[in-house]
């Protein structure tokens, strides 16, 4: 008899302490009051990142973070839009790159060969961008 294939089901824990932490590097250099349409920039000794403010509601705001690399057209900026929840104190990505919208668990194979976990992926590489200094600074805000 061969071994059912074991489904895949998500550490919602962990996925959950990821997003807190990013939510506690965000906060770090996001603004108290910010209006949507403003966008500023994050410097640290390992780069720099470009913010902007998508949407701002009173418990929530969506956020556009990218990384430009000095590579025009070579390799594309790393880019994320990420909806940060005050309330519950935790970030997580929208959306990503060439993915629009985030499923919590994707069948594998799929179409876009997606990994099943795409979605905790995708929140670890929004935690390792956001590690660009631990003394990271506001540069200018427009």
């Amino acid at each position: 008899m061969q071994k059912a294939k074991d489904k895949y089901q998500p550490d919602v824990s962990r996925f959950l302490a990821l997003c807190g932490r990013n939510y506690a590097h965000i906060v770090r250099w996001l603004p108290e009051s910010c209006a949507t349409g403003e966008q500023w920039q994050v410097e640290g000794s390992f780069g720099c990142l470009e913010v902007s403010i998508l949407e701002n509601t009173p418990y929530t705001q969506v956020v556009s973070i990218a990384r430009p690399m000095g590579l025009d057209g070579v390799v594309p900026v790393p880019c994320v839009t990420v909806r940060v929840y005050h309330d519950a104190k935790l970030a997580e990505v929208l959306s990503s790159q060439q993915i629009s919208r985030l499923q919590a668990v994707y069948d594998y194979p799929n179409l876009h060969m997606h990994h099943r976990n795409e979605k905790y992926q995708v929140n670890a590489f929004l935690e390792e961008l956001l590690k660009i200094d631990c003394r990271a600074r506001l540069v200018c805000q427009s």
